[in-house]
């Protein structure tokens, strides 16, 4: 819409998200949800510091102790990692692409709002019967025999989310596929739409078996199954390859498009093309390839034997090469290039070293003899918080601050963005280095106390106080937002003089994104145009008539219903009404979807108002 209609009150804003099917507002919501359950493991991670700040601590109970360890691996894997990735790739993939939406926007917003009401409903547990107890890897027959409720809110609510997820990726990849604007070849895609689709196709053959995995454990708990009960002749080593069959493509589904976003900052901040474009499209396919070939090395200690324990190990080892060969881009990329140390520059900078250290000790663990001394120690949680906060944290920060203006149209304070990186990067560092000796000194993970003179107290008072230089960084970063967008200072469509097709359109942009389809001339379009044209995007078609989709209030009356669904499947009893209401709900709405003859509209011609600096639209 144009600048000068008036601000919408707030019931007409709430109104207006409940049923956007707008890709930048639905990456918006993601945005705001991930944020929101992000800093709620964070309160977690805190929680667990404290504990461990010295020996014999009793700030929290044993029980207490395990729901909270559980609940922060799980937040921060499926409630705040993979938001804040669907956030960025929703606000940013269909305008690298020059598209004008997604492929399917209903179903984007039906993807995160199923998200949603399963984020919700874990979260439910504390004031019901007690959060899962189980780890966030929910082993059984740990999972199976946890007493109360808290593992089925984890079983049911994981399975409504992750319907939703992968709604996202199936999405995602035929919006690429499809929609891609002309002159827009696969090779000439920005590395960030790369990664997605990538991610997408990961999204599409992992979560199945998280969600064939979900759906056994909740028939062995609810309703007297016995896949995982040996007594009954179950087996428990299932789950473990069910999980990470899941479970480690997973890490590649976050990890994927952080890479993304320092393959889209790097250039733009070394003002050079990304060097070896064709070997970083090649690399991170490999690794998407290879990731569902290493599963079994988080389960080299069950006891699968030395053949098949060499064979993951091998893989394990092969999966470092297409690493190194993005390592290796990076800085030669910077090689050479004017570089500009903004602060998405500076995450990227911290990143490098930092993943390298994370992938080094990942190649240690990945050595079959030498992972019986390293399993189940703090090494391993050293390891992967060196890749999942010093890759994946630090490449979504990077993103949402180099994006923030597309996304918002206003620019985050640098200096405060430099202040948040430096808290968070040292607070980080001083929290997980000291891990690793901690493991090596033979420190268990997910113990709720250690002992006094065993050599643990000073490393784990030096990783509780880089605890709280992290939470001081994200309390700046939250400070930063809220003055940045109270000030409200617009800025241009292309403030970071970038060199993708996002940065051609205002800032933020229309919401039928391009006036006209943008014609692509090569890799990094904008930057051909700045360097070779007038710094505008030349049209593929003349203006015309954009078709638009209505929003729409069925998404999310079809995720309230799996949710109230889900609370009657779980309690059973007297409460099976609940389930009737909520499948009926669900059912009902999808009933309307499918009756409703939904065309859309159409935005004409004579309305697309002349904008300045929009330069698909010159």
């Amino acid at each position: 819409m144009s600048a000068t209609v008036k601000k919408a009150g707030f019931g007409a804003t709430l109104w207006e998200y409940l049923t956007t099917v707008d890709h930048k507002k639905i990456g918006i919501l993601y945005l705001v949800a991930g944020m929101f359950f992000f800093i709620l493991g964070g309160l977690e991670a805190m929680l667990i510091r404290i504990q461990l700040i010295k020996p014999d601590n009793d700030f929290i109970s044993a029980q207490f102790y395990n729901e909270v360890l559980t609940m922060h691996g799980t937040t921060m894997i499926f409630l705040a990692a993979m938001p804040l990735i669907f956030a960025l790739m929703n606000a940013v993939v269909p305008l690298q692409i020059g598209a004008r939406d997604v492929a399917f926007p209903f179903v984007n917003s039906l993807g995160f709002w199923l998200f949603f009401f399963g984020g919700v409903m874990l979260n439910v547990s504390w004031f019901v019967t007690g959060a899962p107890d189980a780890g966030w890897t929910a082993y059984a027959p740990l999972s199976i025999f946890s007493e109360g409720h808290g593992v089925d809110f984890y079983a049911i609510g994981l399975q409504i989310s992750g319907f939703g997820t992968l709604m996202g990726g199936i999405n995602f990849i035929v919006t690429i596929v499809n929609m891609r604007a002309p002159g827009m070849t696969y090779m000439r895609m920005p590395l960030f739409t790369w990664t997605a689709f990538i991610a997408s196709v990961l999204i599409l053959f992992a979560f199945p078996a998280l969600t064939v995995g979900l759906f056994l454990l909740t028939f062995d708990r609810l309703f007297g199954a016995n896949f995982f009960d040996p007594s009954m002749g179950g087996n428990v080593i299932i789950w473990e390859h069910l999980f990470w069959i899941f479970g480690h493509p997973e890490v590649y589904i976050l990890i994927l498009p952080a890479f993304g976003v320092f393959s889209e900052v790097v250039p733009t901040f070394a003002k050079k093309r990304l060097f070896g474009y064709s070997s970083m499209v090649f690399a991170t396919v490999l690794i998407a390839f290879l990731g569902f070939m290493v599963w079994a090395h988080h389960m080299f200690t069950v006891g699968l034997g030395p053949i098949a324990n060499s064979i993951f190990a091998v893989a394990t080892m092969a999966i470092a090469v297409p690493t190194g060969i993005k390592i290796f881009n990076w800085l030669f990329t910077l090689w050479g290039g004017s570089i500009r140390l903004t602060s998405p520059m500076v995450f990227a900078l911290g990143f490098i070293p930092t993943f390298t250290i994370g992938g080094m000790t990942g190649v240690m663990l990945g050595s079959a003899a030498a992972d019986f001394q390293y399993h189940d120690s703090y090494f391993v949680v050293a390891h992967f918080h060196y890749v999942i906060v010093g890759g994946v944290v630090l490449g979504l920060f990077a993103g949402i601050i180099y994006w923030w203006p597309k996304m918002f149209g206003t620019m985050l304070n640098e200096k405060l963005n430099h202040w948040f990186f430096w808290l968070f990067f040292i607070g980080f560092h001083l929290t997980f280095f000291v891990q690793h000796f901690l493991g090596l000194m033979g420190m268990p993970r997910r113990y709720w106390i250690f002992l006094e003179d065993q050599g643990l107290d000073f490393f784990n008072l030096i990783s509780t106080i880089g605890a709280f230089f992290m939470a001081a960084g994200t309390i700046l970063f939250l400070y930063n937002v809220v003055v940045t967008q109270a000030k409200g200072v617009k800025v241009s469509g292309d403030p970071w003089d970038a060199r993708t097709l996002e940065w051609a359109i205002p800032s933020p942009p229309p919401f039928y994104n391009f006036k006209q389809e943008p014609l692509v001339r090569g890799l990094d379009p904008l930057w051909i145009e700045k360097t070779e044209g007038d710094g505008k995007i030349k049209p593929a078609e003349p203006l015309g008539d954009i078709h638009m989709p209505n929003n729409s209030f069925v998404p999310f009356m079809m995720s309230l219903g799996l949710f109230i669904a889900g609370f009657g499947v779980m309690f059973q009893g007297s409460y099976w009404i609940l389930a009737v209401i909520g499948f009926a709900i669900t059912a009902g709405s999808m009933l309307y979807r499918s009756f409703k003859d939904d065309l859309g509209y159409h935005v004409h011609k004579e309305d697309l108002e002349d904008e300045k600096g929009d330069g698909s639209n010159g």
